[in-house]
């Protein structure tokens, strides 16, 4: 049997992912050989910082600045570091240079995903990402591969920890929105910024990714329309576990009809939205994600797991790396990405879905009809309407009474329900729209 060579892995990025992946690929340096038919030599470490503390004992030899130079001498090149440059620049330089990439930078694809692809593409070369949506979850894969004869209609997803956590926390908990912040942060769960998770910045990014993976349609990053969670109250989540709802951070893709020309296009959209307690994805709790996806002819399927840190991601990407390496091995063409399809991405107007919209009203005799009246002059139908607990409000220098009124439609356009809510808020007898969530997974 003739043995082959080595197969030479350079490593971009030293962090909390990096220097797992390193342990990881050092201790286990045997197996990995037998399940690859090869050894995989890590060639080195490129990191910003020579002297940082790392959260795994590694060889100091391995460290290097010199980024470039190991990346020329490698034939797989793995980019944990994160962020837009360089590391664009130096995965372009692997592709281009004829090494395959692995990449766990969401970010990255979601904003510079075409020209890495076509570049892959223009050399043979490959680009992997298991690791950039939903951490260890194999989802990327499922998705490219096992799904890619099958036609995916929806996906509805949990894919940041940090939300989940905090959303977990105040409906478990009945913990104000500030206080699990503060919490999720203590942990590590979210940044001393938490603006990407919070305001749903790192969820659209995964959105994007996993839309263009399923419907076969480039995705731009701002065409994934994004709604975060600083907005949802304690009140809010409080009245969704009343109704038998839980709160939860979606990244929705979809297939749908555009109603103004009947043709099919796609929608990605990422915001907090109700689901029953009864749905799989209701019980994912704590920082875990979930991706639910629904395809044509393989129906519901559900992914689970942990969606963050540095073993889980690491396992997603040497997952990648030892497909990589096979392919340097047994040799072929490998996986490129599929766009074929071109399906315009229509706007959040397009998609079809269900309100839940509470309200204060003031005590008045017509209040109710007034309020159904603008349902039924914007064409949506009312399922449920209920009155929740009094209390009162300054008008003109006296305290008026005011109710809580809780209204569930059902599935109406978009467009319509936005006008409908537009309405009521210049009701004289509503006080204030308390909030409006879309729900899910019915």
């Amino acid at each position: 049997m003739i043995e082959y060579r080595n197969v030479r892995v350079a490593l971009l990025g030293g962090g909390t992912v990096g220097a797992q992946v390193a342990r990881l690929l050092l201790e286990h340096k045997e197996e990995f050989a037998s399940r690859v038919g090869a050894s995989l030599e890590l060639t080195g470490i490129a990191v910003r910082n020579l002297d940082a503390a790392r959260s795994a004992d590694l060889p100091k030899e391995l460290f290097t600045t010199d980024a470039e130079s190991l990346i020329l001498g490698a034939d797989i090149v793995i980019e944990v570091m994160g962020g837009l440059e360089p590391a664009r620049s130096y995965i372009l330089q692997a592709i281009n240079s004829g090494a395959d990439v692995v990449t766990a930078n969401k970010a990255l694809l979601a904003t510079h995903g075409t020209e890495l692809f076509e570049a892959a593409e223009r050399v043979g070369a490959q680009l992997y990402f298991e690791a950039a949506v939903a951490g260890a979850i194999p989802i990327i894969r499922p998705l490219r591969e096992s799904l890619a004869g099958d036609r995916v209609k929806r996906i509805m997803g949990i894919v940041n920890g940090t939300t989940n956590y905090i959303l977990d926390k105040m409906d478990t908990e009945g913990a104000s929105f500030d206080d699990a912040l503060a919490v999720a942060t203590e942990l590590g769960y979210a940044e001393a910024d938490p603006t990407a998770d919070v305001d749903a910045f790192d969820a659209a990014q995964k959105a994007s990714i996993l839309a263009s993976l399923a419907f076969h349609t480039t995705i731009p990053l701002e065409s994934v329309h994004r709604e975060g969670i600083r907005e949802i109250s304690g009140k809010t989540v409080e009245l969704a576990k009343k109704a038998g709802y839980v709160v939860k951070l979606l990244a929705v893709c979809e297939r749908l009809t555009d109603p103004t020309t009947g043709e099919e296009g796609v929608s990605a959209r990422v915001y907090p939205a109700l689901i029953s307690r009864e749905h799989p994805l209701a019980a994912v709790h704590k920082a875990n994600n979930a991706v639910f996806v629904e395809a044509e002819a393989a129906g519901s399927l559900m992914f689970y797991g942990a969606g963050a840190g540095g073993p889980e991601t690491a396992s997603a990407v040497l997952g990648d790396l030892v497909s990589a390496a096979r392919r340097h091995v047994i040799g072929g063409p490998g996986l490129g990405a599929s766009t074929h399809a071109n399906l315009p991405v229509l706007p959040i107007s397009a998609i079809t879905t269900r309100y839940h919209v509470t309200l204060s009203v003031f005590d008045r005799p017509g209040v109710l009809a007034s309020v159904a009246e603008e349902f039924a002059k914007h064409g949506v139908s009312v399922e449920l309407v209920e009155q929740g607990t009094f209390g009162s409000e300054a008008v003109s220098g006296e305290a008026a009474p005011t109710a809580t009124l809780v209204i569930g439609t059902h599935a109406a356009l978009e467009s319509d329900l936005a006008a409908t809510v537009s309405a009521l808020a210049q009701l004289d007898a509503v006080s204030s729209v308390v909030s409006v969530l879309r729900v899910e997974g019915a």
